[in-house]
């Protein structure tokens, strides 16, 4: 399948006003091909010692000259198989990876919530939850004030009062729940979502969908990286499907979602 032509339509409601610009972008790797840790410090001491050479490096090409435009009020899906670029491409765009070639606009800082986001495992999902609320920029009567309403909304408290224990108690899934609540107590331009609502049941993604309709109405813009297709259906109108780092459709989501569905089937 050819690539398709890249999508610039604007979303409905919107003043078309960009928000993110990827400009021919590309990212390159360097992986060390010995594994095992050949790259540790004891391995490298051993080298000098027994005067053996370095491993091999090779580099590997994450994402190859890609380019689009968001604007306000879009929410994209972004889709692939595993190792076509997606967390990476999220990552260049939030500013954590400086493309070895081409460039990131972006209006205002964006905020990247991954399913690793850090949270401190020995300190209580509320602590969490108040200091996530300072580092995004919220003053302390802010943050204090927000507090329980993220708790609420995580759910967390449901099956007991898991707001005031350590964050190492938590099952993934509530830890990704209140990561999603923390990062969305904010109003963002520009939010990346990479995965972090996988571990939700089906309620808080009902009601997660639910934010991110109420960001992209604020103007805001939505990236969300997902392998469950009906999320994707159901909270993104465009989407952009990367293959081997390469964008191989742009477009309506039921389009680009339905012709991956097809290349995933071997059609």
């Amino acid at each position: 399948m050819a690539e398709s032509a890249p999508h610039h339509a604007c979303p409905p409601a919107s003043t078309c006003v960009p928000t993110v610009i990827v400009d021919d972008v590309h990212v390159v790797y360097r992986v060390h091909g010995s594994g095992g840790g050949a790259t540790s410090p004891v391995a490298a001491l051993r080298r000098i010692l027994t005067g053996t050479r370095a491993p091999t490096i090779r580099e590997v090409h994450a994402v190859k000259g890609v380019s689009f435009v968001a604007h306000e009020g879009e929410a994209i899906g972004i889709i692939g198989s595993n190792g076509s670029g997606k967390s990476t491409l999220l990552r260049t765009i939030a500013g954590l990876l400086p493309p070895n070639r081409g460039a990131v606009y972006t209006k205002g800082q964006p905020s990247l919530l991954g399913v690793n986001a850090a949270l401190l495992s020995d300190l209580s999902g509320e602590r969490n939850a108040l200091l996530g609320c300072l580092a995004m920029g919220m003053s302390r009567a802010e943050a204090r004030r927000l507090v329980p309403e993220i708790i609420e909304y995580s759910g967390i408290n449901e099956r007991g009062d898991f707001g005031s224990l350590p964050m190492r108690t938590y099952s993934s899934g509530m830890a990704a729940r209140l990561r999603f609540a923390i990062a969305s107590a904010k109003s963002h331009e520009v939010l990346l979502i990479d995965e972090a609502l996988a571990t939700g049941d089906a309620k808080f993604r009902r009601r997660s969908e639910e934010r991110i309709r109420k960001m992209r109405e604020a103007a805001g813009t939505v990236f969300l990286v997902s392998h469950q297709n009906s999320t994707i259906r159901d909270t993104c109108e465009r989407t952009i499907w990367l293959e081997a780092g390469l964008i191989r459709m742009d477009g309506s989501t039921d389009e680009v979602v339905g012709a991956y569905e097809q290349f995933t089937r071997g059609g």
